[in-house]
């Protein structure tokens, strides 16, 4: 069963695409180096241009868990730490399949 994640964050307007580019980032490195990293996508908000979503999905929680250990994700909060409010967990949890049989 796949683990997905939503996480928000809000930035200052004069920071947006600097946040952006630190989470594509984080996407990129996540999906070269994180085996268990199947899907990482940043997402703007289009009702609010200072909200932007990182969009993530894992093998199983153990390789979410894994990706929060790693250079990449540290390097990520370095680059954004000073100014990005969050991360704000809107989701974690485990995608809904069908019952076998």
């Amino acid at each position: 069963m796949t683990y997905h994640v939503l996480v928000q964050f809000d930035v200052p307007p004069d920071k947006r695409d600097a946040f952006v580019k630190a989470g594509l980032f984080d996407a990129e490195g996540s999906l070269a180096h994180e085996p268990g990293t199947l899907r990482f996508e940043v997402i703007r908000d289009e009702d609010n241009p200072n909200r932007i979503y990182l969009d993530e999905v894992y093998a199983s929680r153990e390789a979410f868990e894994e990706h929060c250990g790693n250079e990449t994700i540290k390097k990520f909060y370095e680059m954004v730490d000073s100014y990005a409010f969050g991360p704000n967990f809107l989701f974690k949890g485990y995608r809904a399949e069908p019952a076998a049989g």
